[in-house]
């Protein structure tokens, strides 16, 4: 079994990949300060939760932007002899042409990666964690750049951590932009607002995608994926194709079987 682990500011969330499918997923709070032996404490305890244990991961894929949550993966596949591949610009087998190929997030390219394979290109793929990210794929699946705005649910707990009285609100789409009271107000300006965000962003990366890629617009595939792009109000922001909340998931199984030779990940799974 391969042990897909995407490992974001927020939350850690973990993939079961055998037969070509992901056959399970869980998530946690990331644990940034964790040592290895609480990090396999964690692991153990979210495959549990799918009748699984750590001696049946024969694995590790790893896109990771908390450093030391990384490393103390690292130490917990060395000590019971699991592969790693962690993946990075060196390794994801696709170009990067931006200014500063190194500095681009792993989950960014393993997300790249999954749409080009999965879903055909050019595409632009947005990622809905911490921070929302929008990544484009060229026609030739080389990743070229994109656009990050701070993520919504951070978004919310900043308003509400740097103003006297406005409170914490539920994270769902009103029927009307008109609120009519605190709570309202709040969820209209942040859901119904990210939505508009969201969809311009979408509409302008796709444009100017297919001007530098000699496509049409209509031709260039918009993806959603991140731990919000399950939520319902995530269904009503205009020019989305697919919704895949474990797009990254799948591209670290697709990156596994490519560059370590793992199993391919079946289509459709």
């Amino acid at each position: 079994m391969l042990l897909a682990l995407d490992v974001g500011n927020t939350n850690l969330t973990v993939g079961l990949v055998e037969g070509g499918a992901i056959t399970g997923t869980r998530r946690a709070a990331t644990p940034r300060g964790a040592t290895a032996d609480e990090v396999e404490l964690l692991l153990a305890g979210l495959l549990g939760l799918e009748a699984r244990a750590l001696d049946d991961v024969r694995a590790v894929a790893i896109a990771s932007v908390v450093p030391a949550v990384t490393a103390a993966v690292g130490a917990v596949g060395a000590r019971r002899g699991m592969g790693m591949l962690v993946a990075s610009p060196g390794n994801v087998p696709l170009a990067v042409r931006v200014d500063r190929p190194g500095e681009v997030g792993p989950d960014r390219l393993v997300n790249a990666l999954a749409v080009a394979r999965l879903y055909g290109t050019p595409a632009v793929v947005a990622d809905f964690g911490t921070a929302t990210t929008f990544d484009c794929v060229g026609p030739d699946g080389a990743f070229l750049g994109g656009a990050i705005a701070p993520g919504l649910e951070l978004g919310l707990e900043a308003l509400a951590a740097r103003t006297a009285k406005l409170p914490r609100v539920e994270l769902r789409a009103p029927d009307r932009a008109l609120g009519r009271d605190t709570a309202h107000a709040i969820q209209a300006g942040a859901v119904l607002g990210y939505q508009a965000l969201a969809s311009g962003l979408l509409a302008r990366l796709r444009a100017e995608l297919a001007e530098v890629s000699g496509a049409r617009a209509g031709d260039v595939r918009c993806v959603l994926t991140g731990g919000l792009s399950a939520a319902p109000w995530a269904h009503d922001i205009g020019g989305v194709d697919v919704i895949d909340p474990n797009l990254t998931l799948k591209g670290l199984a697709i990156l596994h079987a490519e560059v370590a030779g793992g199993e391919p990940l079946a289509r459709g799974a």
